[in-house]
């Protein structure tokens, strides 16, 4: 049961809004300045800005939708929502349907833009597993109960490895065990499962465009104009930033050098154009947000509300962590957008959804209902009482509940 309050959680609203907003405005700083590749397309200044606006305003119809389920209704749904994502996750290897893009198979053709699944996985697989650690059967001592949920992961996780999409699958992969870690699943488990993975993951980083990668976070300047280009510029633009940033608008690394400055790299941006404060500021934000997450979480008494609230507050703290360390050269590089701010409609959408889901479990829905019946049984109980005294109210109210109980 989910406990209930008046309002949403107006401070987790505020945080989000702050945070789109600011994202909307470094997308139109990022690609405002048309480069000569970009002009033969016919990108206008406002190209890029107008279709995030719009998905922005999506957004908030999937956020508004999601506020207005009622936590039963996901958690009814929480199986069909993961078979539609794996069914989608799917339809991205058929023709003229799945879109090709750097190599890799990700996204769905929908007019007038694309659609990345991985992104709908996430978000089911978190509501899945709220719902499956919350049934009575569900023990932490027991390897079964802890086999099948992995099980599920390395499914999805085979075909992200497919399209490729090793990012996916390894946010994906932590999401997973850190959601079972919080419901107390044995530790042991869990390192046994790491020793198992060892030789494969051994075998996908030596894969040859996976090895530059590494190679290229271990020692980026040793080749600066190939494989370590990117985060070297990246590297250039935070350093260029130094404490107070060059100025909004100001970026030169956004003019053709830094690669993917308005969607996975855009921290660096921000880093370059806003300095340190600015980069500590969202930092921070993201940060906050998550805390008020974990804040909606412990002030639920329903295990499946609980673990729902957790797991989506880990799910946007958790990529955006990811994309920190990414940018600031602390992992190697992956193809995950930062939440709220990097251009990328999949990934705003999701997230938005992921928002409005938090605040409707801040509200609370169903149980107020019954909260109401019984202060209502207990008014009438004290009004008979104050007429006909106490013995002729008890035997009244127990006639009110049908049960003969108080």
């Amino acid at each position: 049961m989910v406990v209930n309050s008046r309002y949403h959680d107006r401070w987790l609203l505020l945080l989000t809004a702050g945070l789109i907003l600011f994202g909307a405005i470094m997308i139109y700083s990022s690609t405002s300045v048309v480069t000569p590749v970009l002009a033969k397309k016919n990108v206008t200044p406002f190209f890029y800005f107008k279709r995030h606006v719009t998905t922005m305003l999506a957004g908030t119809f999937f956020m508004y939708a999601a506020f207005r389920a009622r936590t039963e209704t996901l958690k009814r749904t929480a199986v069909v929502l993961l078979a539609v994502s794996f069914v989608l996750l799917i339809l991205v290897f058929l023709p003229k349907i799945g879109v090709s893009a750097g190599g890799a198979r990700r996204w769905l053709r929908l007019w007038p833009s694309t659609f990345q699944p991985s992104e709908l996985v996430k978000l089911a697989m978190v509501i899945f597993l709220a719902k499956y650690m919350s049934l009575p059967e569900y023990r932490t001592d027991c390897i079964s109960c802890f086999l099948m949920p992995i099980g599920i992961m390395g499914v999805f996780q085979i075909v992200f490895l497919k399209q490729p999409d090793f990012g996916a699958a390894m946010s994906l992969g932590i999401l997973t065990v850190a959601m079972l870690i919080l419901s107390g699943m044995r530790l042991r488990y869990v390192m046994m499962l790491g020793a198992l993975l060892v030789p494969l993951g051994v075998k996908l980083i030596m894969e040859p465009y996976r090895l530059r990668r590494v190679l290229a976070f271990l020692d980026p300047w040793k080749d600066p104009q190939g494989s370590g280009f990117q985060l070297v510029q990246s590297f250039i633009a935070l350093g260029s930033g130094g404490i107070a940033g060059v100025g909004l608008g100001e970026s030169k690394q956004k003019l053709a050098f830094l690669p993917e400055s308005h969607t996975d790299f855009i921290f660096s941006l921000v880093g370059e154009e806003l300095g340190l404060i600015g980069a500590l500021v969202v930092v921070c934000l993201f940060f906050l947000l998550f805390l008020r997450g974990i804040a909606i979480a412990n002030k639920t008494k329903d295990p499946f509300g609980y673990y729902l609230a957790s797991g989506l507050s880990m799910m946007i703290a958790l990529q955006a962590l990811i994309n920190f360390c990414v940018t600031t050269g602390l992992v190697p590089t992956k193809g995950l957008p930062l939440p709220f701010i990097s251009y990328g409609g999949s990934s705003l959408l999701i997230n938005m959804t992921a928002i409005g889901i938090l605040l409707r479990l801040s509200k609370g829905d169903g149980p107020r209902t019954v909260a109401d019946k019984t202060e209502g049984l207990i008014e009438r109980k004290k009004a008979v009482m104050s007429v006909y005294g106490r013995r002729r109210a008890l035997s009244g109210f127990g006639r009110t509940d049908g049960q003969g109980n108080s």
